[in-house]
């Protein structure tokens, strides 16, 4: 009974809250899902869902199934990709994780030139890039390494030098991002004149990206003891609550660069030294052609340059 598809149908209600929601998502009529619960709580004699309750919550049984079925659900799913490897050389799918300091517009250039290879003489049609289907995630701070060590992706673009790496991982440098503080033109720090104290930027809301991290511990990077804080969900997030002066705080200096040229942001001059982060690409062993070929790419050192120099 515990079969993909029924696995599939326990995670689809857990995540609605219903079966009714779940059914319309799947396609299926709500008496399915039903049946599909009842057989499976029958063949494995625990409750699964409180009936009790007007929404479809889980018991602690269900939970257990729950969290143990994602887990095996990725396992099949990097067999399925492991023999598809074997036999073709190409992987069935490439996942990529890439933090929020990349560059948008030089990883669709990837994404295009990657689509755009031709199948390699001699193989059957079909067989080659346009196979691989690629699976970008954005992630942010310790959610990158996080992506890739659970085995959720294959590739991450981005990652901070900042977990031990476990062994299965290699780890390449990508390069050096400098940060820059700025705030709006109406906003009070941006009328000191002399370099800013850390006393007197705790005074003033900071805006910052939540690490996407869901089991390793979160980073909390340049925040301030006892500093108001405006939690956003992307850079892209950060950089327009900056512009509308709801807080302060460090920006990308490529994404800044353009807005402080334009008037748009005001850089600030702090006591304290501005940050860089040295960054890095890492992947898992075992590589097929799709992944080798990315990782073709990042040793190009304008390629390096081009992730990191434009975020957008």
């Amino acid at each position: 009974m515990l079969t993909p598809d029924n696995l599939g149908v326990i995670e689809a209600i857990a995540r609605n809250g219903s079966f009714a929601a779940a059914a319309r998502e799947l396609g299926r009529v709500p008496s399915a899902l039903t049946y599909s619960v009842r057989q499976l709580e029958e063949a494995l004699d625990a409750l699964l869902f409180d009936r009790r309750s007007r929404q479809a919550r889980l018991t602690p049984a269900g939970e257990e199934l729950l969290a143990e079925s994602r887990r095996l659900l990725l396992d099949l799913d990097a067999v399925a990709n492991r023999v598809h490897r074997v036999a073709t050389g190409w992987e069935s799918r490439l996942g990529i994780a890439v933090d929020g300091l990349i560059s948008r517009r030089t990883l669709f250039d990837l994404v295009a030139a990657f689509y755009g290879l031709a199948a390699p003489s001699g193989r059957p049609a079909g067989d080659g890039p346009a196979t691989t289907q690629l699976r970008l995630r954005a992630e942010v701070l310790a959610g990158t390494w996080e992506a890739l060590i659970s085995g959720q992706v294959d590739l991450a673009l981005g990652a901070g030098r900042t977990v031990d790496v476990p062994s299965g991982i290699c780890v390449e440098p990508l390069g050096t991002m400098a940060f820059t503080y700025a705030v709006a033109p109406g906003h009070p720090l941006a009328k000191v004149r002399g370099p800013v104290g850390d006393r007197e930027l705790a005074a003033h809301r900071a805006v910052a990206v939540a690490d996407s991290a869901r089991r390793m511990s979160a980073l909390t990077v340049n925040l301030l003891p006892g500093q108001d804080v405006l939690t956003v969900g992307s850079m892209a997030d950060k950089l327009a609550a900056q512009l509308r002066g709801l807080g302060c705080g460090y920006l990308p200096e490529p994404l800044a660069r353009p807005y402080i040229e334009s008037g748009a942001l005001v850089a600030c001059r702090l006591q304290r030294p501005e940050p860089s982060a040295q960054l890095v690409y890492a992947w898992r062993n075992g590589e097929g052609l799709a992944l080798r070929w990315w990782l073709s790419q990042l040793r190009s050192a304008p390629t390096r340059a081009a992730l990191l120099s434009c975020i957008d």
